[in-house]
């Protein structure tokens, strides 16, 4: 018997496990169709934190904001564990390299190309170590979160507990997903790093240092580029139960044709959560210069230093992990109700009249 309450509902069946939201099927009228062309288009249905139709740029972050707001309970516990465990394990990794890092004293001493390419080379173990459990950790919170959202937009709630159970089944492709990409963008940078470092390894070092240093910033673009193509994998694997590879193509066909545009929001997202960052980041400084007892001490490290500093990564993230995945999953949305008409099968799921 078929527990599923329609087609492209993401609300609970009574069976208790929530159905995936399926692949587009056939083109539906959108909202404001039937309209006359002298009167004003009727209102959007709005159950939840969006209106069901296009959204505009402001929409999706007010969006994301409303459901963090109006879900707290479960969206700040989620983030906050997530991000404690995995602030604690790169402050540990970090704080050991810098006590022991002979790359990073030279490159003080002296800010040649070569110490620069030393330092980088030294520092690329701790840096996967801290992105793969940073990035892990933020797989996990998006997927129990993109849950949350995809319920919130239809005015519903849901518990951490529920939004665990849901999530769960999806972690193993989500952790496939997590190898996948991030691979994908170290063996891009690696590609355009390769010449000038092998340069340097032969005894060229200032040409081959600068060689390096321009390969990773062309790198650096590609990745953007790979990051913005990739960046609703995420949602579609979790709402639609779809496999890596299919969740990342899936995502490549809805970012065809609108890379720019959400390239634009989460640009625009990362902004305002570099301003958050900001202002916690400000106590945090105060906390430990006076911990320090003086500017010189509060600019060398210590371990205390790294504690407050990891506090402080703890807050900020917190707070921001929740309104990252909620834009996210909200751009994958309206991606979908601009294409395919996902509006008519949200406001069918909500219960409320169609439009028109």
């Amino acid at each position: 018997m078929n527990d599923s309450p329609g087609p492209g509902a993401p609300g609970p069946s009574p069976s208790g496990q929530p159905p995936g939201w399926p692949p587009p099927g056939g083109q539906q009228p959108g909202w404001g169709w039937g309209h006359t062309p002298w009167a004003p288009p009727p209102r959007a249905p709005q159950p939840g934190v969006i209106p069901l139709r296009p959204l505009g740029v402001g929409e999706i972050l007010q969006g994301s904001l409303s459901t963090m707001v109006k879900h707290w309970r479960v969206v700040l516990p989620v983030a906050f564990g997530v991000s404690l465990v995995t602030q604690a394990v790169a402050t540990v990794v970090t704080g050991l390299w810098r006590e022991d890092s002979e790359a990073l004293e030279n490159l003080r001493d002296n800010a040649s190309p070569s110490r620069v390419v030393e330092a980088m080379g030294d520092s690329i173990g701790t840096m996967g170590v801290t992105m793969v459990i940073g990035l892990i950790g933020s797989i996990i919170a998006a997927t129990m979160l993109t849950v949350v959202v995809s319920r919130a937009v239809l005015g519903q709630s849901v518990t951490a507990g529920e939004a665990w159970q849901s999530s769960r089944p999806q972690l193993a492709r989500m952790a496939g997903l997590l190898l996948l990409i991030p691979l994908l963008m170290v063996a891009f940078l690696a590609v355009c790093t390769a010449p000038g470092l092998l340069l340097y390894a032969a005894g060229a070092d200032a040409v081959g240092a600068a060689l390096a240093l321009f390969g990773a910033l062309g790198g650096m673009v590609g990745t953007m580029w790979l990051w913005i193509r990739y960046c609703l994998a995420a949602p579609v694997l979790v709402l639609e139960k779809q496999g890596v590879i299919a969740s990342m193509r899936r995502s490549a066909k809805l970012v065809r044709g609108a890379w720019w545009r959400i390239f634009g929001v989460q640009i625009l997202a990362l902004l305002l959560l570099f301003a958050v960052a900001m202002i916690v980041e400000i106590p945090v400084g105060i906390v430990q210069l006076i911990a320090a007892g003086d500017l010189e001490s509060a600019t060398t490290f210590s371990w205390t230093s790294a504690v407050i500093t990891g506090v402080g990564a703890v807050i900020s993230s917190t707070l921001t992990l929740p309104f990252t995945a909620g834009v996210t999953a909200l751009i994958y949305m309206d991606q979908r109700i601009r294409r395919e008409s996902l509006d008519v099968e949200l406001i069918r799921a909500a219960g409320q009249a169609p439009v028109g």
